[in-house]
C-alpha cells in the first residue's frame, strides 16, 4: 500500500463514518415519527 492508497482509505473511512451518523439520525427520526402517529408521545 503506498501513500496515495493510505489517503484514499482515510478519505473512505471518514466517509463510512459520515454515512454511518446519517443512517442513524434518519432511523431514529423515523422510530420516532412512528411512535408519534401510534400516539406514544
Amino acid at each position: 500500500m503506498d501513500i496515495s492508497d493510505a489517503k484514499r482509505l482515510t478519505a473512505l473511512e471518514a466517509e463510512n463514518a459520515r454515512l454511518k451518523r446519517l443512517l442513524a439520525e434518519a432511523m431514529l427520526d423515523s422510530e420516532l415519527l412512528t411512535a408519534a402517529l401510534r400516539g406514544k408521545y
